[in-house]
Parts: C-alpha cells; structure tokens; sequence
C-alpha cells in the first residue's frame, strides 16, 4: 500500500553514512525531510545533497532533521560525501540511508516500476514529531528539487499548526494567510485573529501573519 497524507510515516532500522540508524528514534521530537536519490554519484543528486547542506541553518530554525536515501551501500555513500563536499564546497551533516536491500524504499513506495525497475524516483516527505507525513513530493528521475518550496510549505505547515490558519497560492512567510471556514462565530474571531480581516468574499478572510 502507498502512504497517504496523516499517515504515521513506517519505522525502519537501516545502516547509513553514519551508521546504524533507527529512524523513529533517530528523529526524536523533530520534523524531518526524507528524500531518495536514484544512485549515488549521479549529478543532479549531488547537487541536491549539496543544496540540503547549506541549508543547515535554516533547518535548524524549524526543528528540521534532513535524512537522505540510495539504494547504494553505505560505503560508497560515504566517498560520493568527499565528492559532494568538493564540489558543492559544503559538509553534508546529515545521513544517507543505505538502502541495499529496498526495505524503506518499498515501505516509502519510492521505486515506481515505469521510471525504474531497481532505483528510487526523487521522493520527498515531510514528516512533522508525532511521526505523520505532512507532504510527499514526487520529482522525475531528471529534474532536481527546489529547496525553496520545501522551506516553504514547513513554513506553512508549522505556521498552521500553531495558529488556525490556512495559506494562500504562493503564500511565503510573512504574507497575510486565511481564516479557515470553519470558524463563523464574531467572538472566537475577533479572539483569534485580533489584527482584524478582510473579506473579499464571505469565504475568502485574510488576516495578518499571527506571528509578525
């Protein structure tokens, strides 16, 4: 079966670039992102890697743990790292999961038979501390990620979970969001949104980020 959206994201135990990991326990009380690759030493891969590195900072902000994945042994991820490093001039702090054996790609549903009968498709999930997915992102072998968008819907996401909001097409952090259609009651609104709202529309109420 494939993993849904609220889904508690499946637990596995797998050797990696750092080690023995335990994933559940590995992550801890952070957010995640988990995302294959294809193989190791591929290009588009590598800058991908390099890409997650320098975001380090901004990970760690929002609570985020980076987690990457190959079908490849552990110890070729670690010499594809030195590559990585040299040319995308970063440190990779995080682990790649060595996925000889395709466990976690087949409980991930990360190998898609038309792509490839062997290697991972570029999946990406978001999964939040409870351990339930929050977003899965499927890229084509060819085409690299764009990291922006990831730090974006965490923002939102984040955003979300601490206040009852919900947030426009093409919403970054810092633009007005919107009040859900589930709240109608004057009191409870004016409670939980105190800078006020506007409403083009009944249905659409757009408020001030809460947290600006």
């Amino acid at each position: 079966m494939s993993l849904r959206l609220g889904d508690t994201a499946p637990d596995f135990e797998q050797d990696s670039s750092i080690g023995r990991i335990r994933f559940h326990e590995w992550a801890g009380d952070s957010w995640v992102v988990l995302f294959s690759h294809p193989a190791d030493f591929t290009p588009v891969c590598t800058t991908e890697l390099g890409l997650t590195a320098k975001l380090k900072g901004e990970f760690d902000k929002r609570n985020v743990k980076a987690i990457a994945l190959s079908v490849d042994p552990a110890d070729k991820h670690k010499d594809w790292i030195k590559d990585i490093e040299e040319t995308q001039k970063t440190v990779v702090g995080f682990p790649i999961v060595a996925d000889a054996d395709k466990t976690v790609s087949t409980l991930y549903d990360m190998i898609h038979p038309n792509q490839s009968e062997t290697a991972t498709v570029r999946s990406l999930f978001v999964i939040d501390p409870k351990k339930k997915v929050r977003l899965m992102i499927t890229y084509p072998m060819s085409t690299g990620r764009n990291f922006d968008e990831v730090l974006r819907v965490i923002d939102a996401l984040q955003l979300s979970d601490n206040y009852t909001v919900a947030t426009p097409g093409n919403w970054k952090d810092g633009d007005d969001v919107i009040i859900p259609l589930s709240i109608q009651d004057e009191a409870t609104l004016k409670q939980k949104y105190p800078k006020g709202y506007t409403a083009p529309k009944p249905y659409l109420r757009l408020t001030p980020q809460p947290n600006k």
